[in-house]
């Protein structure tokens, strides 16, 4: 309990730096007194406890696979951060054959761990889908999370008041340092409801409530059929997000509502106008295939006033030169524990639910450690405390002015060389036009008859 309330701080620290916005919705359902069993979707593996454990007050034990305890030092660390292991078969040492009866046991245990935390009024937190995928889908529940909630009760003869609290976790980009995700949670189960079902039949309580837990989560997550209809919403989303969210303050749930309208419409119109999907579709990929090979984006062609363009673009140019020096100064100071990150990520997996997690830990390592040398070094070289108090202070502030500087040094780049292609090319740059506006038109005319079809049911 030591080691998890010392990394607490810590892992809400990096987890504020790694995501861009980190949004919970209906955060005070996360602060419900216990015993309370917390259940989530699984895409990112060891991030998705993470961030919904660093907001909630109170700690947290996790179920998680027996893999992760196989190795020396990484058992002590997750035993030391209130993990309890659950033994799957399909993760059994072929080498090392485990007796079903000894699987159970196993597992039996760990059930008994749960049982005493929830007991003691405290809070765990499982993963029913088994396993992590990183996929916009909702795989089969398994029923663990059901059986170990409905035996807790059973313990205490359905007077515990244990409470499950499904949880929906959505990344809008998962594997990328200074994406998004939105935590999504849903109104708590009181499982104390189901004690006549289970006393009838333990096994069809287990269903039902499992059932209860997946109908919840869904509504609080993206799900997306199969690959096609993700990467069409995908483009739709980055593409023209700004043009279909009305609201002037955009937050990640306005986001999460504009996928499940899209996931929606793509829905009704493959069933009641293949056509019109389809002509979207080949209209969006020849526009993004342009754009691509132009090496522009959808952002650089966004018309505007001819005066707020040129305000726009003095104030851009000014804010890049006099920032300039800024920027050399936090990437030679920052490029180093930036960079390792990614690159030992890219080196240990080619899982992409392991990749932010690998990050994650690396930049937890990389950052102090060479800001450490730094510091050491400025200091050597000053023997000024003065100076070297100012420069420790200076290297995150001017690591995170560095990286909006490059985004906002690309987008700028991006408007250029639009601007170079409407006075080099304008037959070509002329057309890129037609064809926005051609899409947006087309997504305009299906949402207005999305809208009007979906009234008059």
């Amino acid at each position: 309990m030591l080691f998890y309330t010392l990394m607490k701080p810590v892992a809400q620290l990096a987890l504020r730096i790694f995501f861009h916005r980190l949004e919970v919705r209906h955060r005070e359902r996360l602060q419900l007194p216990g015993p309370l069993l917390l259940t989530a979707n699984h895409p990112n593996t060891l991030m998705d406890p993470l961030v919904v454990a660093i907001n909630r007050r109170d700690p947290v034990a996790f179920l998680a696979k027996s893999t992760f305890f196989q190795n020396p030092i990484l058992r002590r660390i997750m035993t030391s951060g209130n993990s309890i292991p659950i033994y799957r078969r399909q993760d059994v040492d072929k080498n090392s054959p485990v007796a079903p009866a000894e699987l159970a046991r196993r597992n039996e245990a760990a059930f008994s761990r749960s049982y005493d935390y929830l007991d003691q009024g405290g809070t765990v937190m499982i993963f029913p889908e088994g396993t992590s995928v990183s996929e916009r889908r909702l795989r089969p529940l398994k029923t663990g999370a059901a059986r170990i909630a409905l035996g807790a009760e059973a313990r205490h003869d359905f007077s515990l008041g244990l409470r499950i609290l499904p949880v929906g976790i959505n990344y809008f980009d998962p594997a990328r340092f200074r994406s998004d995700v939105l935590v999504n949670v849903a109104p708590p189960i009181v499982v104390a409801d189901y004690a006549a079902a289970y006393h009838q039949d333990p096994e069809a309580a287990a269903d039902a409530l499992t059932e209860e837990i997946r109908e919840r989560l869904e509504w609080r997550l993206i799900i997306t059929r199969d690959a096609a209809e993700d990467e069409l919403v995908q483009q739709v989303e980055d593409t023209f997000t700004n043009h279909l969210i009305a609201d002037d303050q955009e937050t990640l749930y306005d986001n999460f509502q504009l996928s499940r309208t899209l996931l929606e419409g793509v829905a009704f119109f493959e069933k009641h106008d293949p056509a019109r999907l389809q002509q979207v579709r080949d209209q969006l990929t020849t526009y993004l295939l342009d754009l691509d090979r132009l090496r522009l984006t959808d952002a650089a062609l966004e018309p505007g006033s001819k005066e707020g363009r040129l305000a726009r673009g003095i104030r851009t140019t000014l804010k890049l030169t006099l920032g300039g020096p800024v920027w050399l100064y936090g990437l030679i100071n920052n490029y180093i524990p930036y960079i390792l990150p990614s690159m030992v990520a890219r080196r240990a997996t080619k899982d992409v639910e392991f990749v932010a997690p690998i990050m994650l830990v690396v930049g937890m390592l990389t950052f102090p450690l060479c800001y450490a040398a730094q510091i050491l070094l400025v200091h050597h070289f000053t023997q000024d405390w003065r100076w070297t108090t100012l420069y420790a202070v200076s290297l995150p502030f001017a690591g995170f002015y560095a990286l909006s500087y490059w985004n906002s040094l690309e987008a700028r780049i991006r408007r250029l060389r639009a601007w170079r292609l409407f006075r080099q090319q304008r037959v070509v740059f002329e057309h890129l036009l037609r064809q926005r506006a051609t899409i947006l038109q087309l997504l305009n005319e299906a949402r207005t008859a999305y809208l009007k079809a979906t009234s008059e049911v």
